[in-house]
């Protein structure tokens, strides 16, 4: 099968490979659209430490079933489907209590580490475990599909939160899963969301996806105009989706005494932080990783249209021009956000 290998650090090519082998429990999928996703351009160049080459990366994808393992009963050939991006065992301690994405045995796919090497989907075909394959209306394009991994993200995210009807929110960091979580939290029933972040277009974008107000730390002080868009409280819960120390502070100082703050970016391995702030103003912090089950209601969300990824969607292009596309997100190309790429057509 046909799949674009990173071969080295920053060596992309498109390499000839073995079509994966289909356990008894296993699924094979041909894969119709694979997002590159932000984890992808730091293992690119193996700054991340989880994508040691050779590896097959991808895992924001979805396709059409081609073939199944004697024991599967869930879907068919000729399924369209789609599938979560992380592999649990099913049988540790915290799968056990329904906690499938803080498993002590899982696997990303895509990702190759000390651990394990899981190839991805940034090829022809993949093979996938039946537990984690969910079947996805007609009506949903697969490139629409491929993006529910990072929208299961942010859904997850906004459930940790405690969140009650007329809830003020504000969102510190308005990139791709900052723009998910703004429309997650609106579905929630927050009637106001307050988006902060550096670049004004990604601000005009977040008003655009519902956000009610959009602001730039570079032009004003974000805290101040939270309160005062607040009568002087602060926002009931503020979702930081950066994960570096000044916008953790300003998650932090931007929320209301008894208020919530979640934090869903992972940028850095440690910030500094207010703690004085959060105990004598009984702050209650949460942190969220990646998703646990969501999926159903975020292909039921995506296929209603209350969550779009539409104009998130930068381009859909084949899997031979995957390297050309991976040097332009690498280099930070202004404008560019989910680029898709195609291995079937």
């Amino acid at each position: 099968m046909k799949a674009l290998l990173l071969e080295e650090y920053r060596k992309l090519t498109i390499t000839d490979m073995p079509q994966p082998k289909v356990g008894d429990h296993d699924v094979l999928v041909q894969i119709k659209a694979c997002g590159i996703c932000g984890s992808d351009i730091h293992g690119f160049d193996g700054s991340s430490g989880r994508r040691v080459p050779p590896l097959i990366m991808g895992h924001e994808a979805a396709g059409v079933v081609t073939d199944t393992g004697s024991a599967v009963t869930q879907v068919k050939e000729g399924d369209r489907v789609t599938f979560d991006s992380m592999v649990s065992c099913g049988n540790c301690y915290f799968c056990g209590r329904n906690e499938m994405n803080l498993c002590e045995n899982r696997r990303v796919l895509g990702v190759s580490c000390e651990d394990y090497r899981q190839h991805g989907c940034f090829a022809e075909y993949a093979v996938v475990p039946e537990h984690i394959i969910y079947p996805m209306p007609d009506n949903l394009p697969f490139e629409h599909a491929a993006m529910i991994e990072p929208v299961s993200v942010a859904v997850h995210a906004v459930k940790r939160t405690p969140i009650s009807k007329g809830d003020t929110a504000a969102v510190i960091g308005a990139g791709m899963i900052g723009l998910l979580v703004v429309q997650a939290l609106k579905a929630a029933g927050c009637s106001k969301v307050i988006a902060v972040d550096l670049a004004d277009e990604k601000l005009k974008l977040a008003q655009e996806l519902g956000a009610d107000s959009g602001i730039n730390p570079e032009a004003t002080d974000a805290v101040k105009s939270i309160q005062e868009a607040t009568d002087g409280r602060g926002a009931d819960i503020t979702m930081e989706v950066v994960g570096a120390t000044a916008t953790v502070k300003s998650a932090v100082e931007s929320t209301r005494k008894g208020g919530h703050v979640t934090l869903v970016g992972n940028l850095a391995p440690e910030v500094d932080f207010p703690l004085q702030s959060v105990v004598t103003r009984e702050i209650t912090i949460y942190g969220s990783c990646a998703s646990n089950g969501e999926y159903p209601e975020c292909i039921d969300l995506l296929a209603r249209g209350i969550i779009k990824v539409d104009s998130l969607i930068s381009a859909k292009v084949p899997l031979e021009e995957g390297a050309d596309w991976f040097d332009r997100l690498y280099a930070a190309e202004a404008g560019l956000m989910k680029v898709i790429l195609q291995p079937s057509s």
